[in-house]
């Protein structure tokens, strides 16, 4: 059963047809990370039993809104496993990316009292920018999964505190406390799913030959990022700037005159700083997924 999973795969995998069809089902996982979700996919459907045991339980959070952790249940050679945050809100709900943007709050995963769990890191899947109140914020609605990389050894438990906005016309912090042991005894096939799914919305970085953008300046007159277009394969509109201090937020990107550039308008407060030589971090969308590259910003 499992050798004709696989022939199958492999025949979607080299159809003429399957790259049209992968973008047009799935068009933000891209289609080399959606062949290694349908890999898994189908993987779990050849096994006898699904499982989705590697839960903590439901915490309620908020009117209309609940959280839980959720696992993988599976160790890779080097100690690291997936996990995730589950929030459970209806469309009308969102919460924050990394940058929440000049109004919303940001998510904190706190893993002080952990055994065996000696870091965590959250692969953010790119998320919507939206403008509410006048405010720039980027976001995620309906219900959320946030992958989580931890690193572990021997038998851990994941001892975990959440903190996290969860809004409509009114923002609050909402917080919950997790214990989750990691037995690695079984595979949860199902949980794995998911979490490789929103883990394959999550920029990687920039892999392809050549640079995705051309010079990258600020004018600080116009107190504008000025960003050179490249590749034609990068998305210029799904373009965000995000600076080493989080409290600066760039707008929404907007075509030069000349479409040879895209100009990012620093929003808030500038404190009048010399960007030349910083770092920013430019996160994207191509047709393959979702990207990152860091570029540093040079003189006018």
């Amino acid at each position: 059963m499992l050798n004709l999973i696989v022939h199958r795969a492999k025949r979607f995998h080299h159809s003429r047809n399957a790259e049209a069809m992968c973008i047009s089902i799935f068009p933000r996982l891209g289609y080399s990370r959606l062949m290694r979700l349908l890999l898994v996919i189908l993987l779990v459907l050849a096994s006898p039993v699904s499982a989705f045991a590697a839960a903590t339980a439901w915490q309620d959070v908020a009117p209309g809104a609940r959280l839980r952790l959720i696992s993988s249940d599976v160790r890779q050679p080097d100690g690291s496993t997936l996990v995730g945050i589950e929030l459970d809100i209806p469309q009308t709900l969102k919460t924050y990316w990394r940058l929440p943007g000049e109004s919303g709050i940001p998510t904190e995963f706190d893993i002080a009292g952990s055994a065996g769990v000696s870091q965590a890191s959250i692969e953010w899947p790119y998320p919507q920018p939206e403008t509410s109140g006048g405010f720039l914020e980027y976001v995620y609605r309906g219900p959320t999964v946030l992958p989580i990389v931890l690193r572990t050894s021997g038998t851990p438990v994941l001892s975990a505190r959440v903190t996290m906005g969860v809004c409509s016309d009114v923002c609050v912090p909402v917080r919950a406390s997790f214990q989750l042991p990691l037995s690695f005894a079984s595979a949860d096939l199902g949980q794995s799913i998911r979490l490789q799914q929103a883990a394959a919305l999550a920029p990687i970085a920039w892999d392809r030959s050549g640079s995705a953008f051309g010079d990258v300046t600020f004018d600080p007159k116009a107190h504008t990022l000025q960003v050179g277009l490249s590749d034609p394969a990068v998305d210029p509109a799904s373009v965000i700037a995000t600076a080493d201090d989080p409290s600066l937020v760039f707008g929404m990107p907007q075509k030069s005159p000349d479409g040879r550039s895209i100009w990012l308008k620093l929003r808030g407060v500038d404190r009048g700083a010399d960007w030349v030589g910083r770092s920013v971090q430019l996160t994207f969308m191509t047709v393959r997924g979702a990207y990152e590259v860091s570029e540093r910003v040079s003189a006018p």
